[in-house]
């Protein structure tokens, strides 16, 4: 059971076995536990959770946790029981009985947290409920799916505001990792959030490496990097399409990888195991649309690889922020071509939204372009979108690490700007790199092509650097993507002083697809040294034991950090094991003697 006192720092040592708070975590607590509302912007791994969990059990009553996706809620329940909370959820899952019992319970008192999706916290009968029962707080997670013009946009949250209206002495906190200033103003106004606190820890993902490459051949680029670099380690593949994931993890599951698909199209039961054995078994690459991955709590996911460009910035951070959870050495590898660009333009004109809404898209995809073919430091640029610096280079993404060569592409930028003007401004990359480059084909000919001034003068330039040249053009909007053109390039509003030489154009060199470079070896699994590695395999094995008992993922048995603390310390009673981060009053009462018998055999 957990703590019965209302101090924050005593259930934080007893129930989940922590010495201190981290960064805004205690005064965001101690304002919740006050009665005060709160907005919390906080990156992933960063203890969002702690910041509604602990107020819920110092207050009286129950809180209630408004999360977006079923396999989220079972995960975090099955980790608070583990600690010795009572928590339980609401969702359609529940058989008849299990919906009674648990609605008894609220109204009886009888638990500390419970997770609700949003359309169902909003039902009729659910409300009912709610006020039938003492509530603690209530936690609107992943806040950002409030916004209209954000990636994760879910329409119920919108209605969300009835928790003030309906509850108006409940304290409630609204927390996500992902939100731009404009998401900001959007929740805190949907949400009647405007007199809640707002504690804004910045965004930095210090321990994940970021690393764009322009697609070459990019299945063997992938294939490079998980057999290089992450060989054994779990991670996550996403594509743009449902077909591209099925037939990448097809793929890789004949190159040797225990590879699974997921993606909104697929049997849900055949979705839901693959999900439960992503997060139960080791050394799973997934490969999913963004359909998979919000909420997901697996610590140890190692890397995550797009194999297609993100729509946004936003999109990206938070894919890119389901590894290294743990804190651990971490690789977020993007491949990103042209192509990707025409796609996404068009997937974006034919959305349901309004003029307004693809404008924004539009933006926020040039926006995840520049990202791309910038030469400075990447995690600086990532962080200033979101209104966040960074005094100096991170060291820790690509551009630092290995900087890319530049080269004064003014000339070859007049050039393409000129031929695009030529042609008629309504033909893609690919022609106009034909023209440019005297191609002799049908195509140019039924156009009178080979007629214009521009036909060869860029025939010294390969195809590939002009297609480069291209990309760069259009990060920097000098040129456009016609999305109804079909990809029809078209001149942009920057690009003028180009065009009459007052501006020079540098561009970065795209480098060649190359053997895995010495940059990525940082990011492997855990390392642990020689002497302690048949200590360490041992504390796992224990640790998948007793996971498999109670059919739960290992990392809600112990973290790898608590193992590793385990490793330092060598605990042999339960005194000194109580004393190892991670490790609270139920966990040890639970498991101790387990971890302590492997542990004293290993002294032996």
């Amino acid at each position: 059971m957990p703590a019965m006192s209302n101090d924050p720092r005593q259930i934080l040592e007893e129930t989940f076995g922590y010495r201190s708070f981290r960064g805004p975590q205690e005064a965001v607590i101690r304002a919740l536990i006050a009665g005060e509302d709160a907005l919390v912007l906080m990156p992933t791994g960063g203890g969002k959770s702690l910041c509604y969990q602990v107020p819920a059990l110092a207050r009286e009553g129950t809180g209630i946790v408004i999360s977006p996706l079923i396999a989220l809620m079972q995960d975090q329940v099955s980790a608070l029981r583990e600690l010795g909370v009572r928590a339980g959820f609401l969702n359609s899952t529940l058989a008849a009985q299990e919906v009674f019992a648990t609605e008894r319970a609220l109204r009886e008192g009888r638990i500390d947290l419970l997770y609700v999706a949003p359309e169902r916290l909003l039902q009729q009968r659910t409300l009912e409920l709610l006020h039938e029962s003492r509530i603690a707080l209530f936690a609107i997670d992943e806040a950002h799916c409030v916004s209209q013009w954000g990636h994760d946009f879910r329409a119920d949250y919108l209605a969300l505001d009835i928790l003030q209206r309906e509850f108006p002495g409940v304290p409630r906190i609204a927390l996500t990792a992902t939100a731009d200033m404009r998401t900001r103003e959007e929740i805190v106004t949907r949400l009647g959030l405007q007199d809640a606190k707002q504690f804004i820890v910045g965004f930095d993902r210090p321990n994940i490496r970021y690393r764009i490459r322009q697609k070459e051949r990019p299945k063997q680029q992938l294939l490079a990097f998980l057999r290089e670099e992450q060989a054994g380690n779990a991670g996550i593949v996403y594509c743009l399409s449902r077909a591209k994931v099925d037939e990448t993890a097809s793929w890789l599951q004949g190159e040797g990888f225990h590879a699974l698909p997921y993606h909104a199209g697929m049997d849900k039961d055949e979705r839901a195991r693959n999900q439960s054995r992503f997060l139960r078994e080791e050394s799973v690459v997934m490969v999913a649309t963004i359909a998979f991955g919000m909420g997901i709590d697996k610590p140890d996911v190692r890397f995550v690889a797009h194999l297609d460009l993100p729509k946004s910035i936003e999109a990206y951070y938070q894919e890119t922020g389901r590894a290294g959870r743990d804190g651990e050495p971490a690789t977020a590898l993007l491949l990103y071509g042209f192509e990707d660009v025409v796609k996404l333009r068009q997937m974006a004109l034919q959305s349901e939204g309004n003029e307004t809404f693809k404008r924004h898209e539009q933006q926020r995809l040039t926006a995840m372009l520049g990202l791309c073919e910038i030469t400075s430091c990447r995690r600086q640029a990532l962080l200033r979108y979101f209104g966040d610096t960074l005094d100096t280079p991170c060291g820790n993404c690509d551009n630092c690490l290995d900087p890319p060569e530049e080269w004064d592409g003014s000339e070859a930028a007049r050039m393409a700007l000129s031929c695009v003007y030529r042609t008629g401004q309504r033909f893609g990359a690919n022609h106009v790199i034909d023209v440019l480059r005297g191609a002799s084909n049908d195509r140019i000919q039924s156009f009178d092509h080979h007629h214009l001034s521009t036909f060869g003068i860029g025939r010294d330039i390969p195809a590939e650097q002009w297609r480069s040249v291209f990309r760069q053009l259009v990060a920097r909007g000098l040129l456009d993507v016609d999305p109804e053109g079909y990809g029809g390039l078209r001149l942009g509003a920057a690009s003028r002083p180009v065009l009459r030489g007052d501006e020079s154009v540098w561009l970065r060199r795209d480098r060649k697809a190359a053997p895995v470079r010495a940059i990525g070896k940082r990011e492997q699994s855990v390392q642990v040294d020689a002497v302690d590695q048949p200590l360490w395999e041992a504390l796992r094995a224990c640790r998948k034991r007793l996971a498999d008992a109670q059919n739960v993922p290992p990392y809600v048995i112990f973290h790898d950090a608590t193992l590793r603390a385990m490793l330092a310390e060598r605990p042999l009673n339960a005194r000194e094991l109580r004393a190892v981060s991670g490790v609270g009053d139920s966990k040890l009462e639970r498991y101790g003697e387990a971890f302590l018998a492997v542990l004293r055999d290993e002294a032996l």
